[in-house]
C-alpha cells in the first residue's frame, strides 16, 4: 500500500513540475515575452555600446593630449620667450634692399596681356 502511494506521489510530483516547466517555456514563447526579451537586449548593448564609446572618446582624448605636449615640447611652445630663436621675418625685411635671388626671365605673369 504505501508503495503505491509513494509512486502515485512521485508520479503527480514529476507531473505537476513537467506542466509547469512547459507552461513557463510556453509563456517565454509568447510575441509579448520576445518583443519584452529583445527590448531588454537592445538597451543592455545599447548600455554597453555608448560605455565603449565613452572610454574610447577618453582614450582618444588623453592621447591627444599627451601628444599636443610632445609637439609643444619638440617645437618649444612652452619654453620661455629668451629661448625661442628670433622671428625670421625681421631677418628677410632687414634684406629686402639686398635681394640675393633676382628673376631674369622675360615671362609676363600678367593674364591680361594675352587677350
Amino acid at each position: 500500500m504505501f508503495r503505491r502511494t509513494f509512486w502515485f506521489t512521485t508520479g503527480v510530483a514529476a507531473g505537476v513540475w513537467a506542466t509547469t516547466k512547459v507552461n513557463r517555456k510556453l509563456r517565454q514563447l509568447t510575441p509579448e515575452s520576445l518583443a519584452a526579451q529583445a527590448a531588454n537586449k537592445a538597451l543592455e548593448t545599447g548600455h554597453r555600446l555608448k560605455d565603449r564609446a565613452l572610454d574610447f572618446a577618453s582614450d582618444v582624448r588623453a592621447g591627444m593630449v599627451q601628444r599636443e605636449a610632445e609637439l609643444g615640447d619638440a617645437l618649444g611652445l612652452d619654453a620661455p620667450a629668451e629661448q625661442l630663436p628670433g622671428p625670421r621675418r625681421y631677418t628677410a625685411i632687414e634684406n629686402s634692399n639686398n635681394p640675393k635671388y633676382i628673376e631674369t626671365t622675360t615671362y609676363s605673369y600678367n593674364r591680361n596681356e594675352d587677350h
